[in-house]
């Protein structure tokens, strides 16, 4: 009898061992015909690039088939249409540059940045200004606000005299439109280049252009968008633009710089109104 039950348990671990050996036979082969199947698809994908393409989209096609239905909301579908922004990855690397350094320095978002910096490239090449003095004057300007308003009425992003040269926005339809970034730019480039021609030069156009022109001194207006063009024309370039060391004083008593000059009647727009 006790034979005959440990011929059984004997019996027992074989099949158990041999079972346990099996798997552990198969699962080993199993990876290894993995590995290899994984190898030989790698080589392919590499050899045909049109296979890797169709694969990617049968993937998002599936991905996407899987997505959820979005949510009901109020918003527009069209809004897209009305919104003032680009990617910077689609713009050239010189006004790719320009975008992101501004974004940093102003604290204001690439891609509304991106389509106001391939804006001012385009009325560059029409009016052969130099983008970057168009931008330079922007920032200067409103910090890259477009909904800036002064105290004496100077709107959007170039903060143009709205109530002066309300006729230019007529075509674009009406002077609300000086809140819309692109609207703007092209209102303010008109104006800097009526400005310039009244001037006779760059200097003497932004004296005009922020209401200095009868005036002993501008506020460093002009220094100012001078200085910040340049800055501008070094990152364009693909340069990193220098610092501006700080100002040393020997005196420890504070000293109150003039405030810069505000547009006041006769305002420099003012005066070309009868020009436009």
């Amino acid at each position: 009898m006790n034979q005959a039950f440990d011929a059984t348990a004997r019996g027992l671990r074989t099949f158990v061992s041999d079972v346990v050996d099996g798997f552990f036979e198969i699962t080993h082969n199993s990876f290894a015909l993995l590995g290899l199947a994984t190898v030989f698809a790698v080589l392919a994908l590499a050899a045909r690039p049109d296979l890797r393409q169709t694969g990617e989209e049968q993937l998002m096609g599936w991905l996407q088939s899987r997505k959820p239905a979005p949510e009901a909301t109020d918003l527009e579908p069209t809004a897209i249409e009305r919104t003032t922004a680009a990617s910077p990855h689609v713009l050239p690397k010189q006004q790719a540059a320009v975008a992101y350094w501004l974004s940093k320095k102003y604290r204001v978002a690439a891609e509304p940045l991106s389509a106001l910096v391939a804006e001012a490239f385009e009325l560059g090449k029409k009016t052969k200004l130099d983008p970057t003095l168009i931008l330079a004057i922007m920032a200067v300007e409103s910090s890259f606000n477009p909904f800036a308003q002064s105290q004496v009425g100077a709107q959007g992003l170039m903060q143009v005299m709205t109530r002066v040269h309300g006729e230019k926005y007529e075509s674009a339809g009406g002077t609300l439109t000086a809140f819309d970034p692109v609207t703007n730019m092209r209102v303010g480039v008109k104006v800097l280049q009526e400005c310039i021609a009244r001037a006779g030069s760059l200097e003497g156009g932004l004296r005009y252009y922020v209401g200095a022109a009868n005036l002993a001194d501008d506020g460093g207006y002009a220094s100012k968008v001078l200085a910040e063009h340049e800055r501008l024309r070094q990152v364009a370039a693909g340069r990193t633009p220098a610092a501006t060391p700080p100002t040393l004083r020997a005196n420890p008593v504070q000293v109150v710089a003039p405030p810069a000059p505000k547009r006041t009647e006769p305002d420099p727009q003012v005066a070309l109104l009868g020009d436009s």
